[in-house]
């Protein structure tokens, strides 16, 4: 494993942009998404990260709460393919299709998107307002290993709260998950 340094794209800073591949064969911008949507949740994601699997069925849920007020989540996999070959663009087709995402899923081949948002594992959710703005970053919620557990939902929290034009009380926690594996 090859530890490399991130950019840190702070909470309150423009987030990066980006235009990559998605499972469905078109080509995904970030600045298009803020011209249709009132904000965009990006959780970096992988195939192989058991975590990703324990948070799969609450994305989905997320994402199906709060599309009709103007959100969308995108699936981003900045996995080393190398180190994971079940990365592969293709394998990410079949893992979307047997998951039924219902969000898209992009793919991040270069790492470099991956590394402007400053992920370090999987899940990581990041939380963009239509202006462009990183509103949140960090843990989806508190129990990843609890999906019906009552603790605190991070995610779906700041969604609401962004929503109701109200403070972000906790724009950043420490993500928990499978660490990224970076390539040489």
């Amino acid at each position: 494993m090859t530890i490399l340094e991130t950019v840190y794209t702070p909470v309150g800073n423009y987030a990066p942009d980006f235009e990559l591949p998605g499972i469905d064969n078109q080509v995904h911008h970030l600045s298009r998404y803020l011209e249709k949507f009132r904000a965009v949740g990006v959780i970096f994601m992988c195939n192989h990260c058991p975590y990703v699997n324990l948070y799969l069925d609450r994305l989905k849920s997320i994402q199906a709460e709060f599309a009709p007020n103007g959100f969308t989540l995108i699936g981003m996999n900045g996995s080393d393919v190398t180190e994971h070959p079940r990365e592969i663009f293709e394998n990410m087709k079949a893992f979307a299709s047997d998951h039924q995402l219902n969000f898209p899923y992009l793919w991040d081949s270069t790492q470099d998107v991956t590394k402007s948002f400053g992920a370090s594992k999987t899940p990581m959710a990041f939380l963009i307002d239509s202006d462009g703005i990183l509103r949140y970053k960090g843990q989806i919620d508190n129990h990843p290993q609890e999906p019906l557990f009552v603790g605190e939902e991070y995610l779906r929290n700041v969604i609401a709260s962004l929503f109701a034009n109200q403070a972000i009380n906790i724009p950043e926690t420490e993500p928990v998950g499978t660490s990224l594996i970076w390539r040489n």
